[in-house]
Parts: C-alpha cells; structure tokens; sequence
C-alpha cells in the first residue's frame, strides 16, 4: 500500500474528534430557527459518528500491530485486514473533510443544510456498517493462525458470517457513498453502472421492445440519480434477490454490437481478429518427459458429449499461417470481425516465438473473448505476440468440468497448430482475469498430470484460487461492494459447480448477443450515454440533492434479522444496521466446489509441484485479494516461481476498464510486463529437473 494510506491512524481518529466537536458546538449555537431539524439531524449524525469513532480507534491498533504477518512479503503489502483499515480511514478522511465544509460555511446564505445533513447521515451509515466489518474481522483474526486469512476448517463460523451479511443493511454503500474507497477517477464510472443496472433490474422480465423501452429506461434511470437513497435501497434489492439470468443478460450487455463496437473505435486497431470453431477430434501430444513418446488428448465431452471449441485469434500484425487455408477451414462467421479470406493481403511478419492463450473473466457465467477484446488488442501491440482467447462454454448450462475440458483442449490444439496462430511456441503464457485467472491455474495442472509440456509461465489478474464461501477479511468488502456482492458471487460459484444443473446442451454461441436481445443491448446503450451525462448535472454538488427525506433505520430486531443461534454478537451493545430485505446466500456446500480443479488454493503439493511461474496481479480493494495472497503463499512455500503485485484502489475487474483512467492502465501496465518477464526469462536448470521429476512421477 502507499505511504499516504499508511498515514498514522491516531491522527486521523483525533482529526475526527475535533470535527465532531467542532461541528456540534456550531450547530448548537446556531438560531434554531436557521434549520431547525436539519440541525437536530446533524448534531446527531456528528455525536453517533464521534461515538464510532472512539470505539473504533482502540480497534484498528490491534490491527495495525499484526497485519504485518498476513502479508506475501515484506516488499508486498497487502491483505484483507490492512484493506479493511484502509477502507475505514478513507470513509473516515471523507467525514473529516465534509466536517470541516459544514463547520465553516453553516452560517452560509448558500448553506444546503438538507443535502449537507443527507450526505452526512450517508457517511455516518456506512461507518457504522464498517464498524461491523471491522468486529467481524477482528473475530477472523483471534479465530485463525497467525498468516492464516481463511476460516477454512471452522463451516459454523463462516455459514455464521453468511448469515450475518444476509440481514445487514447495505444500501448506504450504492448511494451517496458509491466507489468511495476507489480511486476517484472511477466514481462517475460506478455511479453509471449501478444506475443502469438499477434501471434495466426494474425493465427486465417486462415484455417490452423497441425505441419505447429504451425511453422509459431513460426516464426510469432520472429518479435515480436524482435520489442516491432510492438507487441504493433498490441497488440492495437486486444484488440480493434478482436471479443469475439478469446477471447474465446484464453482464453480456458490453457484448453489444454498439458497445463492442465503441471498444473497437477506443482500442488499439488489429490486422487479425477473428474466431474459430475447432471440431472435437483426439489430439496426439508429444509427451514431456520423452518427446519420442506421445500421448492423446480427448475433446471435450463432459455433460452432453463431444463438441466444437470456439476461440478468437487476435493479432497487431499479419504473421505467417494466420491467413493460411488450413486456418480458414477453422474460421466461422462474425459480423463484427473479418474472416481469414477477407483479410487484407498485406506484408506478411514472420512467426512469433512467442504466443499468449487467453481466458477471459466473467464468473463463469457470462462474457466471452469480444468482452476482453479492447485490452487483448493492446496486448498483441505492446508485446508483439498473436493472442488466442478462449470462448469457453458457460456455467449454468455448462457446469465445471465442460470449461475446464475445452480450455484445456484449446491449449493442447494450440501447442499442436501454433504454426496457424502466427508462433513458433517456443514461450507460451496462460493469461487470464478472476474466473479465467482460475482456468490458467487449473488447466496447468491438467497439463502436469497429463504429462504433456506445461506453458512458461501464468499471468494471473486478481484469480479466484477458493470458489466458497469461507470466511476470510477480504470477502466482507461484498458487503460494500457494487460489483462483487456476496449474493451475487455465491451464485457464480453455484452455477459452475452445477447446482440446480439439468442437462442441456447450450445454444450455439455464434452470436455474441445469445443472452441479450438486440432491443436491451439499444436500451442500455441510450441508457448509459444518458446517465453519463445527467451525473455530471444532478449530482453536481453546486445543485439541490432533490430533497429525499428517506431514512435508513436501526432495528433492533427486524423480521430480517438472522436468529438468534446464527447472529454474530457485537461488544459494547453495538449493533449494525439491518436490512428491509433480506439476502438469499446459499451457501456454497456442494462438494465439488472443493475439487483441486475448481479450488486450487485447495490443492495438494503433489497437483502444483512443476507448475510453471505464476505472476498475481491482485487489487487491495478486491473482495478476492485473499484468494491471491494465500495461494501465492502456498506456493511460495513449495519453494514455486511465484510473484504478487497489489495495486491500489481499483476494483475487481480492473482490465476492462484499463482504459477508464490513469490508475486503470497503469495497473494494465503491471500485467503486460509480467507476461513480458515470461517470454522474457531464462528456464532454469532447476526448474526444468523439477518439472521432468514432477511429469514421471505423475
């Protein structure tokens, strides 16, 4: 973490202090006829924030004084309980700074006392939901090893933090306080997701189509930035209770033709893109050990048999084999992209020794390579390396292991026709973002234990190593985050594990638009160019909040509340805020969700032993920062080529957004050079006796 986030927290609990202070002597003193009760309700506001304040103190020193040992390194500095500290001093320096804009300018004529006060009541909600978080971490920390970040063994006190997220309030988070941790170049950003998801979570299910849709949404879409209390109750609601389908559709919606199209303009411009369709022959691979001996390979057949694996073949250059005939008998249509025989007939670069395959995020549950096109397309320039991204099959309809199985076969095709992607293969990298950051992981392991050549190395961006829902200080940022709530992680994690899974083979995916009409991707196009633009004028701070006189109420005992047996007991008398609506989380207890193969961070040494170096690029404002750091830890401690980068206040997800700010791309920077380290570095003789020793015994 920066030097500045490390600023000494006993100075900023004491600038708190004198903020509240100083604030609840003004407002008293001011004519209770300036405001009336919007005085009342911040001198209120300021005495539960000073009363937060001073119980939190003494607890954010136990931590300072011990999150030292849950790092990677020395040189590292990063774990779930130093992000939670993190988070808290920034919702603190928030208050500190409206405290100080209040005390001084109250008096004003141009004083807004009722949007003044709403923001205030905002902070000073969160703050007590962080205060919560930091009693539940603080109950992680005295219940684990020292290092040790996941309950792992303990089911009763994680299915206890289940239930203690079902029933906490978490609406104040969506609203006024959106994306205050992260940078704040990304706010505007989060504020446009949260209303268009907000919007089209209203539409969806409706039979409604056309221009008329798309202009209701954006009707519907004022109310809610017009009124942050609104967006964040009915934020709440959906993360909570809206089923994986509007997950799905709405996540699939940057496969629109117009938005994919406006990644395109954005983007770095690419001789070759365009996909393929490999049919599901047996390959024959040369074994590792011996290459005078091979092995096969079957295609993937897991829940419906043999199928095709679809890929898409990105490019910055022309290279040799890429507009080969044996190569267009693979191509297939995309009216986004050219085709092999279209391809200009330009000079042709010679063969890269280099070649990067691809795994693309999305929970497993939605996008494909076009989601991932506007950094690939980056990459292949910066790097000067052709890219094969996988367009693997997706869960509900396609449940572990069918993703596994095709990425896995995609590797082994690749190693087999390189010379038709425009490489020599002599340096091969797995690349991949959380769900596809797993599938990097895993199919290496498939390779080890298959025998054949395991790549050089993986670039691993935020992975997800535990897909459960086992307790650890990074995973209560769901609670506070817009996009990784637990609900809706929990069923990513399901549906991959194939809970509630009916066999049915999926639809063809040709079309990027398969779980999205074109009718929703016009009204989510005109939605989110109108939601821009009305931030930039309704939540300018210059204009009227609108007024809302919602309030969030704290409930002793609302009929959402977790029973008695299952609530998590706060010291003090303390008790958070507690949701209207509560969160259906089921809990991840399949048992396949412990398979090695789905949870690596669960694998024996014997399963990761010769793996090639794994690069982690994790973010210290990820709900999955402690999945990176145990796993790098673990390998670590197999005495395995590994290396951890945390960057700062992004969130999950930063690769798409590389090109939203500064921070964005600078944390896309740190990724390309890790690859670039992989085609760059020597094998080492130890490296390869241990990978040799590991492929026999297996």
């Amino acid at each position: 973490m920066r030097a500045d986030s490390d600023m000494d927290h006993k100075d900023v609990f004491a600038a708190l202090d004198r903020v509240c202070e100083d604030n609840i002597s003004v407002l008293c003193g001011a004519s209770e006829s300036a405001y009336g009760t919007v005085t009342h309700r911040l001198v209120t506001c300021m005495k539960q924030i000073q009363e937060h304040g001073r119980a939190l103190e003494p607890l954010v020193a136990s931590f300072t004084a011990v999150y030292h040992h849950y790092d990677f390194d020395a040189e590292t500095p990063g774990n779930g309980y130093r992000t939670l500290v993190k988070v808290l001093q920034s919702c603190l320096l928030h208050i500190i700074h409206k405290g100080r804009y209040i005390a001084s300018n109250c008096s004003g004529a141009f004083f807004r006392a009722d949007h003044n006060a709403s923001e205030m009541e905002a902070y000073c909600s969160a703050l007590c939901q962080l205060r919560a978080l930091l009693h539940l971490a603080h109950r992680l920390i005295n219940d684990n090893d020292c290092g040790q970040l996941y309950t792992l063994q303990d089911g009763d006190l994680s299915h206890r933090f289940v239930q203690e997220y079902s029933s906490m309030h978490k609406a104040c988070f969506y609203g006024r306080c959106l994306g205050f941790q992260f940078t704040p170049a990304l706010r505007p950003f989060l504020q446009t997701i949260v209303i268009s998801m907000v919007s089209y979570g209203e539409m969806f299910g409706k039979q409604q189509s056309g221009i008329s849709t798309a202009a209701l949404s954006l009707l519907t879409s004022g109310k809610y930035v017009i009124d942050p209390e609104l967006r964040g109750t009915e934020f709440e609601r959906i993360t909570q209770n809206l089923d994986l389908k509007f997950w799905k559709s709405f996540w699939n919606i940057t496969e629109s033709d117009i938005l994919s199209g406006f990644t395109r303009i954005a983007s770095n411009p690419v001789q070759v893109n365009f996909t393929l369709t490999i049919p599901p022959v047996t390959l024959h691979l040369p074994l590792a050990s011996d290459p005078t001996l091979s092995t096969t390979v079957s295609p993937p057949v897991a829940h419906w048999g043999p199928g095709p694996v679809h890929m898409r073949l990105v490019s910055y250059e022309l290279r040799d084999g890429q507009d080969s005939e044996e190569l267009l008998i693979f191509s297939r249509s995309d009216p986004a992209s050219p085709s092999v025989s279209r391809l200009p007939r330009l000079w042709k670069h010679p063969r890269s020794p280099w070649l990067i395959i691809h795994f693309h995020g999305g929970g497993f549950v939605a996008q494909t390579s076009r989601s991932h096109e506007n950094y690939l397309r980056s990459w292949s320039k910066e790097l000067s390396v052709p890219i094969l991204s996988v367009d693997y099959s997706l869960s509900p309809e396609a449940p572990f292991p069918r993703a596994l199985e095709e990425c896995f076969y995609a590797y082994c095709w690749a190693l087999n026709n390189c010379h038709l992607l425009g490489s020599t293969a002599e340096r091969v990298c797995l690349a991949g973002d959380s769900a596809g950051g797993n599938l990097c992981i895993t199919v290496s392991m498939r390779a080890l234990t298959s025998g054949i050549r395991v790549p050089n190395g993986i670039m691993a961006a935020y992975p997800a190593t535990l897909l459960t829902t086992d307790a650890s200080p990074s995973r209560l940022l769901t609670l506070i985050d817009p996009l990784l709530p637990l609900g809706v992680l929990a069923k990513c994690v399901n549906a991959y594990a194939g809970v509630h899974f009916q066999t049915v083979q999926p639809v063809d995916r040709r079309g990027s638009l398969s779980a999205l009409g074109r009718d929703t991707a016009m009204l989510l196009s005109d939605l989110t160019q109108g939601a821009s633009s009305w931030i930039q004028s309704f939540l300018d701070p210059n204009r009227s909040s609108g007024g809302s006189q919602r309030r969030t109420r704290r409930a002793s005992a609302p009929p959402s509340s977790p029973s008695s047996a299952d609530r998590i007991h706060y010291p003090d008398g303390f008790e958070p805020l507690r949701s209207e609506c509560l969160a259906f989380v089921h809990p991840t207890s399949c048992p396949v969700i412990r398979n090695p193969l789905v949870s690596p961070l669960l694998a024996p040494p014997t399963l990761l032993r010769g793996l090639p170096p794994v690069h982690i690029v994790a973010s210290a404002l990820d709900a999955l920062l402690d999945d990176s750091v145990m796993f790098a830890k673990k390998l670590r401690a197999m005495g395995q080529p590994v290396s951890l980068t945390v960057v700062e206040d992004l969130p999950h997800g930063f690769l798409s957004l590389s090109q939203i700010c500064k921070e964005t791309e600078s944390a896309a920077n740190i990724c390309v050079a890790r690859i670039r380290e992989i085609f760059q570095q020597e094998n080492t003789p130890k490296l390869q006796e241990t990978f040799q020793s590991s492929c026999s015994s297996g």
